[in-house]
C-alpha cells in the first residue's frame, strides 16, 4: 500500500479508511489478528480485510455494513490524527496549482504538522521529485518520519527537526517551490530564497493573520520577490431540500387557459411530477447555504523569486 500507488489488495501493515458514510469514516491499520469495532459490530482483519479488494463491502458483526477504501491525501486530510491545525483541499488545490508543481518537482515545506499538505504535495512531485519538509517540534517530526514510512512514502520525503528561521530547510539552490507555514514566516523568506534554484521558483506562505502577511510581504520585497499577491479561500457549501409554494392566482384568463390545457380526469395529467394541484402547490429543488459554516481559513501570499 501506497498513498502515490494504487494497490488492488488490502495486505498486513496497509492504512486503510473505514467508509460508514460520508460524514463518517476513519482509518485503521491493518494487522493480523486485529479487530476494529464499529457501530455496526466488529471487522475482523485476518477474515474481513486481508486478502479482500479496496472498495469491498465488508458486513460487521451485527449484519450492518461498511465499505474498505484505498488511502489518499483527500481522505488522509479529513481522517488524520490531528497534532496541529491542519490545511483542508480547498486550500491544498490552490496551493499546488499557483506553485506549479508537477511530477519532477523539488518542494520545501515547513512546518510538517499533521502532514496532511505533505502528503499532498508527495502525491503532485511523484515518483520522480522530492519534498524536504522541516518541523521544529522533534516529537511531531518523528511522529510525520514514522507516517510516512508506514504509507510508502519515506523514499520521497526527508523530514528535519530544527527551526527553519535559525537554520534554514537544510539544502540549497535545487528547490521548485516553498511553502512557509509558521508564526514568523518573514523571518525564513532569506532561507526559502537560498533554497530555491538560481533560475526562479515560487513561494506561498499561509498565514492567518493579515498582520502577519504584510510583515511577510514586506520581507518578499526586501529580498527582491516580484508578483507579490495574497488570496484568500472561502468555501460555500449549500444544502439542496424539496420546498412547497403555493401556485400564484392569476385571474379568470389564466383559470381559463387551465381548464383549456389540463384535464384532471385524464390519468396521463394526474400525478405530474412537481405539482400538487389539490393542495394548489408546487415542488421543487432548492439550494440555499448553510446557516452555520467554516469561513476564514488563512491567506495565502503567493511570490516569484526574482532572476536578478
Amino acid at each position: 500500500m501506497s498513498f502515490v500507488e494504487y494497490g488492488d489488495t488490502i495486505k498486513d501493515g496497509d492504512t486503510a479508511i473505514v467508509f460508514l458514510g460520508h460524514e463518517s469514516m476513519f482509518p485503521v491499520k491493518v494487522q493480523h489478528g486485529g479487530v476494529t469495532q464499529t457501530k455496526y459490530g466488529v471487522i475482523r482483519h485476518s477474515t474481513d480485510l486481508i486478502g479482500k479488494k479496496y472498495g469491498s463491502k465488508v458486513t460487521c458483526s451485527k449484519g450492518g455494513w461498511v465499505f474498505i477504501l484505498h488511502p489518499t491525501p483527500e481522505l488522509w486530510t479529513v481522517n488524520l490524527p490531528h497534532r496541529t491545525q491542519i490545511l483542508y483541499s480547498t486550500d491544498i488545490s490552490v496551493i499546488t496549482m499557483m506553485l506549479e508543481l508537477k511530477p519532477g518537482s523539488i518542494v520545501c515545506e515547513s512546518g510538517t504538522g499533521s502532514g496532511s499538505l505533505s502528503h499532498a504535495l508527495i502525491r503532485t512531485v511523484a515518483p520522480t521529485g522530492h519534498l524536504y519538509t522541516v518541523e521544529f517540534h522533534q516529537q511531531r517530526a518523528e511522529k510525520a518520519k514514522e507516517e510516512f514510512r508506514e504509507h510508502g512514502v519515506e523514499h520521497l520525503v526527508t523530514v528535519t527537526n530544527q527551526d527553519v528561521c535559525k537554520n534554514g530547510f537544510g539544502v540549497s539552490g535545487i528547490a521548485d517551490a516553498v511553502f512557509l507555514d509558521i508564526p514568523s514566516p518573514w523571518e525564513a523568506i532569506g532561507h526559502a530564497k537560498s533554497a530555491l534554484k538560481a533560475e526562479g521558483g515560487r513561494i506561498c506562505s499561509f498565514s492567518p493573520c493579515i498582520e502577519q502577511v504584510q510583515r511577510t510581504c514586506l520581507a518578499m520585497e526586501e529580498y527582491g520577490f516580484t508578483e507579490i499577491n495574497t488570496l484568500e479561500i472561502l468555501l460555500r457549501v449549500y444544502n439542496v431540500r424539496t420546498i412547497s409554494l403555493q401556485i400564484p392566482d392569476l385571474g379568470k384568463a389564466a383559470e381559463d387557459n387551465s381548464s383549456a390545457g389540463f384535464d384532471s380526469s385524464n390519468p396521463s395529467n394526474q400525478g405530474s411530477p412537481g405539482t400538487n394541484l389539490q393542495q394548489g402547490t408546487v415542488q421543487f429543488k432548492s439550494g440555499v447555504p448553510l446557516k452555520e459554516m467554516v469561513g476564514h481559513t488563512g491567506y495565502l501570499t503567493f511570490a516569484t523569486k526574482s532572476l536578478f
